[in-house]
């Protein structure tokens, strides 16, 4: 899908709600404030504080992240920034802050086979500024930056902030495969090629085509046959029943380590 042309940072003002289920609690934002939504890209500066915001919350080395913050484009991944400006009133900046203070990351992916669709994932507010609404004003720019550059939906994983991420209108989803890197020269079909079965993919292949010969005839049954597997769907490394109930209270699906996560998703 081409890409539109770059949009400006999305400015955010006015006094923060308040979002208690994905922090602790903590004094509201100052009212009047001044929050802007604006990719790391753009302000290549705050990389180093980028880095350490996420640090904090999942380890991992320094090197990776930085690896990983300096893929950041318009072609995505993206990662975006919220930040806030600093009043007179402030404590006196510190690296990460500078003439605004970093709040919170969030890095949107493209998905698989889904060109209208963005995959978020390391969402994080600095953990000095959590319980006052940050989180929920980091979610909403980044459906207003997806939006204006002509996305659909949203689609997260979460192992314990199912009820936050509905209390802002997700619903539970299916499992997609998000792509971490992509060119923007690469195709919507192209990504259905991806995705196709195993059969679909030698289906396109340049050898040349031959007959393939009948099966010969099944044998006639003595006992019934067999019941069929379960359907399985593909969750993250781990394949999960396709058969079994899931609530923002239980799920199906598990990640890498064989914890419960749940896929949610929004459309915008």
């Amino acid at each position: 899908m081409p890409l539109p042309s770059p949009v400006p940072p999305v400015p955010l003002s006015g006094p923060a709600a308040a979002v208690t289920s994905l922090a602790r609690p903590g004094p509201p934002a100052p009212s009047g404030e001044e929050l802007t939504l604006v990719p790391l890209h753009q302000r290549p500066e705050l990389l180093e504080a980028c880095a350490e915001l996420l640090g904090e919350e999942w380890g991992k080395s320094r090197a990776s992240r930085l690896h990983s913050l300096q893929r950041s484009s318009d072609a995505f991944p993206a990662c975006l920034l919220l930040l806030r400006s600093r009043g007179p009133s402030d404590s006196p900046a510190t690296p990460r802050q500078g003439p605004c203070e970093l709040v919170g990351h969030v890095r949107l992916s493209r998905v698989l086979s889904r060109p209208h669709d963005l995959f978020v994932e390391s969402v994080v507010v600095a953990r000095a500024l959590r319980g006052r609404g940050y989180g929920r004003r980091l979610m909403e720019a980044a459906e207003q930056w997806a939006r204006a550059r002509g996305f659909r939906c949203l689609r997260l994983t979460t192992h314990d902030k199912q009820h936050f991420y509905a209390h802002l209108g997700y619903v539970l989803g299916e499992p997609v495969q998000s792509v971490a890197f992509l060119s923007p020269a690469i195709s919507s079909e192209v990504l259905r090629l991806f995705s196709a079965p195993s059969g679909a993919a030698a289906a396109t292949s340049t050898r040349p085509w031959v007959p393939a010969v009948p099966p010969p005839p099944p044998p006639p049954l003595a006992v019934p046959p067999p019941p069929p597997p379960p359907t399985v769907i593909w969750a993250r490394g781990v394949l999960a029943e396709g058969g079994e109930q899931q609530s923002l209270l239980q799920t199906p699906h598990r990640d890498a380590k064989g914890l419960p996560i749940f896929w949610m998703k929004k459309d915008i």
